[in-house]
This record gives structure tokens, sequence and C-alpha cells, in this order.
């Protein structure tokens, strides 16, 4: 018996996604191809930066800021993948679980 993927990326073949790696890293692209172990192809690739490596958030490692880089094609390895998304029809919310200090 064949075992099918839990991700479908056949319908985000030629489309711009996201994806987030174990560590923090994070890189847009479009997906031109994938295999069964979700090692990926993206074309286009733009990493985003976070504070620690763009010293802009020294507090908060984690935190994307404006700045990027351009990667062009790169292969990404499956084993380092946590998510994929298409960015389209994607948008960034606030937290609602914050609570915001008055002071």
């Amino acid at each position: 018996m064949a075992s099918k993927s839990i991700i479908d990326l056949e319908k985000c073949i030629d489309k711009e996604v996201r994806v987030k790696f174990q560590g923090g890293r994070e890189v847009r692209g479009v997906l031109k191809g994938f295999d069964q172990l979700v090692n990926i192809v993206l074309d286009n690739c733009v990493e985003s930066m976070h504070g620690a490596s763009a010293r802009a958030h020294p507090d908060d490692p984690y935190r994307l800021t404006d700045k990027t880089r351009k990667l062009g094609l790169v292969v990404c390895r499956g084993l380092q993948v946590s998510l994929v998304s298409p960015v389209d029809g994607m948008e960034e919310i606030a937290n609602p679980f914050i609570q915001h200090s008055e002071i």
C-alpha cells in the first residue's frame, strides 16, 4: 500500500509560498517542485531577516524585520521544513492572546 502525503503541495506548484524552517528561518518563493520527503525547490526566493541577524530587535531574536535578502533558486531540505503555506489569501493579524500592559 502506497502512503499518501498529509500535505498536498501539488496545488501550490507555480504559486508563491511561505516556508518556515526549524530554527526560525523563513523564506518566500515560487514553488517549482517537491518530493515525498518535502524537499522543495523555490524560485525567486527571498529570506526574511530576523531580529538577531539584522540587529534590529536584540530582545526578540525571532521577530521578523523589514530586511530581506534575495536567494534566487534554492532547494530546501525537507527535514528542516516545519511549515509550507500559500502566500495568496494570507494576512497578518494582531495576536489576541498578548496582554498589553498600560503604564
